[in-house]
Order: C-alpha cells, then sequence, then structure tokens
C-alpha cells in the first residue's frame, strides 16, 4: 500500500505543474479525483490517439469481423456444399445421401460453428490470466489460420468432415475473440469514449457479415468451383492482426490488478491515450487498485452466488440471451429462404441479402457516433421495442403476400427495418454492458457467463429455426418478438444508465435493486474509520466478503 500511494502522489505532484485548465493554485491533498473529474475539457479528452485507433481497429479486424465472416459466409454457398456432401456420400457408401441425413448435417455444419463458441468462451479465464488480454488474441489467431486450412482443402480432399471441424475450431477463434476483445477495449479507453470504442466489436460484426455477402456472389467467389477459398479468405485478417498488435501495449487494467506491474501501466495509458499527463484516469484506476488489492479472481459460481452482483449478473444474462434470440441470427443464417419465402426472384435473392449487410453496418456506425450523447439504455430499449414492432409488421406481410405483388417488398422492408434496429443498439451494447457492469476481479467470469448464453443461445435458434419455421410457417417470427418485449420491458425497469460514469459508481446505482452492497463499499468504510482512529476490529460476518477480501491489512 506504501508503494502504491508514494507513486501515486510522485504522479499526481509531477502533472500538476503544468496544470489542467484552471487557476494555478495548488492542488488540495485528497481532493484530487473530484477536482479532476470537474476539469472542462472533458469533451477534449475525447479525441482518440493513434494507438487506441489502431488496438480498437487491429482487434476488431482479427477477431470481430471474423465472427460476422462466418455468420454469412456459408449463406450463399449452401446448394454447392450440399451437392459435396452429397458427392462425398455417394463416393464412400454407392448411393445418394438421405435428404434427411443431408438436413442433419447442414444443420450440424451450420450450428456446430456455436459448439466452438462455446469451448472458446470456457477457455478465456485461462488464456487470459497467463497470457493477458493482447496475446490472447494474437495465439487466438492460431485456430482461425488453421480452421481455414481445414475448410479451403476439404472440398479438393473430398472430406466434408473437414468442413465440419473447420467450422467447430473457427467457433471456438470467434468464443475467444468475442469475450476478450471487449474486455479489451473496455479496459483500455478512457470513460468518456467506453461506449463508442466498445461498439468498433459490433460495427466490425456487421462489416463482416456484409463482406461475407459480398464476396458469395456468383460474379466473385459464390460459384461452384470457388467456393472453398471463400473460407481461406480467413487467413488475411488473422495475418494483419498478428502483424500489427504486437506492437501495441497490453491494457494497463491488466498490467495494474493482475500483473502489479503500475510502471507499466502508466506507460499504457500515456500510449493509448497519446499524452503524458494521465493522472486524472490513473487516479480513478488506482483508487479501484486500492480497493480491490488483495481480492482475487472471482469464479463463475462464485459470481453466480454473490448476492451484491446479482442483478448486474441477471441483466447480462438476459441482454445476451436477448441478443441471440431476437432472430437476427435467423435471419442471417437463412436470409435466403426468408427472400424466397417473401416471393423473390431467386436471381434477385444474392443481390437482396447484400442490402441487408450494408443496412446493418450503417446502423452500427449510427449508433457508434450516438452512444455517448444518448446513453446505452435508450438505444437496448428502443432498439428491442422496434424489433417488436416490425416482427409483428413482418407476420402480417407474410401472412398477406399472396393479397398484392408489392406485399413481398413490404416483407424486404420490415427485414431491413429489423437489422436496422438491431445493430443501432443491442448489436453491440450487450458485449459494452458486460465490461461496464462488473469490477475487474469479476469481469473474467462475467465474460464466460455471457459467453455462454451468447453461443448456446446461437446454437439453440441455428438448430430450431427451420423447425420452428416448418410448425409455424408465417408465425415463426413472433417468437422472436415476444423475447424482444419482454427483454426491452425487463431493460426500463431494472437497467440504470451506464454512459460516463465509473465502474464504482454502476455497482452503486445497482446496490439499493440487489439490498446488498459490495465488499468495496464496506472496505471503504473501514478505511474512512482507520483514518479517523477508529481502529476497532470487527469481524464481518458477510459470506460475500470473507469470500472476496483476505486479511485486508489497513
Amino acid at each position: 500500500m506504501d508503494s502504491k500511494d508514494q507513486s501515486f502522489a510522485l504522479l499526481t505532484s509531477d502533472t500538476s505543474c503544468p496544470g489542467p485548465p484552471g487557476p494555478g493554485r495548488e492542488r488540495p491533498e485528497g481532493h484530487g479525483p473530484r477536482r479532476s473529474s470537474r476539469v472542462p475539457g472533458g469533451r477534449r479528452r475525447k479525441d482518440w490517439s493513434c494507438s487506441l485507433l489502431a488496438a480498437s481497429l487491429a482487434g476488431a479486424f482479427g477477431s470481430s469481423f471474423l465472427y460476422g465472416y462466418n455468420l454469412s459466409v456459408v449463406n450463399a454457398p449452401t446448394p454447392y456444399i450440399k451437392a459435396f456432401y452429397n458427392e462425398s456420400w455417394e463416393r464412400r457408401h454407392g448411393h445418394p445421401i438421405d435428404p434427411d441425413t443431408l438436413t442433419l448435417l447442414w444443420s450440424v455444419t451450420v450450428s456446430i460453428f456455436a459448439i466452438g463458441g462455446l469451448v472458446g468462451t470456457l477457455m478465456v479465464k485461462m488464456f487470459g490470466r497467463i497470457l493477458g488480454r493482447k496475446n490472447t488474441l494474437l495465439v487466438n489467431n492460431g485456430f482461425a489460420i488453421s480452421a481455414a486450412l481445414l475448410m479451403a482443402c476439404s472440398l479438393r480432399a473430398g472430406i466434408f468432415e473437414m468442413l465440419i471441424v473447420g467450422r467447430f475450431i473457427m467457433g471456438v477463434d470467434g468464443g475467444i475473440a468475442l469475450s476478450v476483445l471487449p474486455m479489451y477495449l473496455n479496459e483500455i479507453s478512457p470513460k468518456e469514449i467506453r461506449g463508442s470504442l466498445g461498439q468498433v466489436t459490433a460495427i466490425f460484426i456487421c462489416v463482416g457479415v456484409f463482406m461475407g455477402q459480398v464476396l458469395g456472389l456468383p460474379e466473385l467467389l459464390g460459384k461452384e468451383s470457388t467456393w472453398p477459398y471463400l473460407f481461406g479468405v480467413i487467413v488475411v485478417p488473422a495475418f494483419v492482426q498478428l502483424l500489427s498488435l504486437p506492437f501495441l501495449p497490453e491494457s494497463p487494467h491488466y498490467l495494474l490488478f493482475e500483473k502489479h506491474n503500475e510502471a507499466g501501466a502508466v506507460k499504457a495509458f500515456q500510449k493509448f491515450l497519446g499524452k503524458t499527463d494521465v493522472s486524472r484516469v490513473m487516479e480513478e484506476v488506482l483508487a479501484e487498485s486500492r480497493v480491490q488489492r488483495n481480492i482475487r479472481l472471482v469464479s463463475v459460481l462464485e459470481l453466480l452466488r454473490a448476492p451484491f452482483v446479482r442483478y448486474q449478473v441477471i441483466t447480462v444474462v438476459i441482454t445476451m440471451a436477448c441478443y441471440q434470440l431476437c432472430g437476427l441470427n435467423a435471419i442471417w443464417f437463412y436470409t435466403n429462404s426468408i427472400f424466397g419465402e417473401a416471393g423473390i426472384p431467386p436471381g434477385n435473392i444474392p443481390y437482396i441479402t447484400l442490402s441487408t449487410g450494408g443496412v446493418e453496418t450503417l446502423a452500427a456506425v449510427f449508433s457508434g457516433l450516438v452512444i455517448e450523447r444518448l446513453g446505452r439504455r435508450p438505444l437496448l430499449i428502443g432498439g428491442f421495442g422496434l424489433m417488436t414492432l416490425f416482427f409483428g409488421i413482418l407476420t402480417i406481410t407474410l401472412t398477406l403476400q399472396d393479397h398484392a405483388p408489392w406485399v413481398p417488398y413490404l416483407s424486404i422492408v420490415c427485414v431491413l427495418a429489423i437489422i436496422a434496429s438491431f445493430c443501432s443498439g443491442p448489436g453491440g451494447i450487450p458485449f459494452i454492458l458486460t465490461g461496464e457492469l462488473l469490477q475487474q476481479s469479476q469481469r473474467p467470469a462475467a465474460f464466460i457467463i455471457a459467453g455462454t448464453i451468447n453461443w448456446l443461445s446461437n446454437f439453440v435458434v441455428g438448430l430450431l429455426f427451420p423447425f420452428i419455421q416448418k410448425s409455424l410457417d408465417t408465425y415463426c417470427f413472433l417468437v422472436f418478438a415476444a423475447v424482444c418485449f419482454a427483454g426491452a420491458v425487463y431493460l426500463y425497469f431494472v437497467l440504470p444508465e451506464t454512459k460516463n460514469r465509473t465502474h464504482a459508481e454502476i455497482s452503486q446505482a445497482f446496490a439499493k435493486r440487489n439490498k446488498a452492497y459490495p465488499p468495496e463499499e464496506k472496505a471503504d468504510s473501514a478505511v474512512a474509520d482507520d483514518e479517523t482512529g477508529n481502529r476497532k476490529p470487527k469481524p464481518d460476518s458477510s459470506s460475500t466478503l470473507d469470500n472476496y477480501v483476505k486479511n485486508r491489512v489497513v
């Protein structure tokens, strides 16, 4: 405690001489954080440094881009892949494949991506603790490259299992990426731009979906002879990340909290913020560090049992479940069949599908531009509410599509409106909330929980949607409308606004609803008592405090 406080005092005293805007008088001791938070240059500090931009772009291009790309890349070559399955089966067994077996194999090919994602999510805590955030992203490229080689060579080898295994390994890559990348971006950004930087994940998911649709056009790689190259393209983003990310710093939060490297954390913040005076950011981080210095990383079971984060965890689970169960992946996986049911001529379907990727990319960029003005809460609630509305209209238009020639095109408008509503809020904010709602010691376990819900829900939608569509016909989207409505209602009553708030302030906003104060607040009160001379040892009977705070010495 002494060494950290002394270095912190030196840091603040050195940086106070050049001075932030304001009168040139000394800062009263003990008022540093409060004073710096009122500096009128807050908006000016939202300028993004080159290192922050490079980290977000390189990290997202080799991570969330690949996730989005693999969501849509299987759409265009579907008939050619099925023909490849049939040919391989007939060569081995001497007879064509049974239609039901072919449907099952195709469903496994689509949905095993989610199983791999679940496996990757469960590996995050081990990799993150040993390697850190940046090095985990770098090692993760090995999964992407090996999966690309397997899938690209499957046709030449005549082994369709290579494609299925490659999809599974690519899912492992996506599971690690979608947990580590939001954690990394959350920890390298100041709170003023935390939402905008977090939206980079969603933007690159949408760009990946769009690029998968573009490259899948018949004029490019969506032909019978070239469809394996659609999967070989995956190596390009992986190599770009491998060549660029090593030149950028590790997460300063990881360096400070888990490696206890304060000097390295200061250098990382200076690099990411593009300035030598990082006193204001370090004040906030060191304040959290002093509270959590003896708090070990929380396991998943401990996080689920902790009463003081009960509603934070429930909110993460519900937002992540709604993120997948709201029906967007059903549209991404089965866009061609949806537009075919809407009456669109088969020759026009690839180009109509292309419009969905463009709309979702524009909506995600719009969300990134306005999230720090409007906040997370309105975008989430509004997005799910609009999706509920347009799913209802889509159900009506699909039911009445034979009554007029313009009705199928109204269905397309509804699909585009649903995609825009999703990407304007629910498409990226769940990843941001997972990092914002929980503190550093709880964050890896929180991302494991969020990732598990994400990939299980993804698997359920990918596997069951064809059967739901067959049994409910045009009313299948009412199921997704109900999910969106329930998510919007829950968030309206439970979720506080997290824009421009520290993790401690967000925890305090949930404390009343949880009816339990976090150990940090109890520890802070103990520190205050000691500073005023009240050194009465009071054994704490709280099991949560015993679980998380071991042998605290003031």
